[in-house]
C-alpha cells in the first residue's frame, strides 16, 4: 500500500498506525494502544501525531492494495477544491477510501471511525475499487 501511495502527488506526510500487528517501514509510526476500541481510535491516534499546520489528512486504508494514487490525488484535490470537510472516493455510487477529513471534524471522530461522518462524494469508478483484504486467501494472488 506505501508503495502504491507513494505515486500520489497530493501526498505530503505519511503516518503509520498500528495496532495489533507491527509493520516494517521507513514510514513515521504510531503505536495505538486502545486500538480495540475501533478504528476511530485508531484514527484518533494517527490525527494527534500529524503536525499542527496540517489542514486535513487522507485516510488510507492498509487493507485495500488496489487503491490508485490517482484517487487519493482526485479526492485530495476536490477537498482542496472546497468540496468538504469530509470527502470520500465512490465506486458504482458507493462509498469508499480514500477519505479525507478536514481538521475540523477531527474531534467529531467516534469510535466507529470516519465512516460515521457523512462526506461529499467524489466518483472514483473509472480507477476501480481499492479491495477489501480481511482475510489471508482476500488477498490477490499477485501479492502473495
Amino acid at each position: 500500500m506505501l508503495d502504491r501511495l507513494s505515486a500520489s502527488t497530493e501526498i505530503g506526510e505519511v503516518v503509520v498506525v498500528t495496532g495489533a500487528y507491527d509493520v516494517d517501514t521507513d514510514a513515521q509510526v504510531v503505536a495505538c494502544p486502545d486500538w480495540e476500541r475501533g478504528p476511530g481510535a485508531s484514527l484518533r491516534c494517527g490525527l494527534a501525531a500529524l503536525l499542527p499546520e496540517a489542514a486535513a489528512v487522507a485516510v488510507i486504508l492498509a487493507d485495500g492494495p488496489d487503491l490508485s494514487a490517482a484517487a487519493v490525488d482526485r479526492v485530495v484535490a476536490a477537498w482542496r477544491a472546497g468540496a468538504g470537510d469530509v470527502v470520500a472516493a465512490s465506486y458504482g455510487g458507493s462509498r469508499g477510501h480514500p477519505v479525507v477529513l478536514g481538521r475540523s471534524v477531527w474531534g467529531s471522530v467516534p469510535d466507529e471511525g470516519a465512516r460515521a461522518l457523512q462526506p461529499e462524494l467524489v466518483p472514483c469508478d473509472d480507477l476501480g475499487p481499492p479491495g477489501d483484504v480481511d482475510r489471508p486467501e482476500d488477498l490477490p494472488s499477485r501479492l502473495r
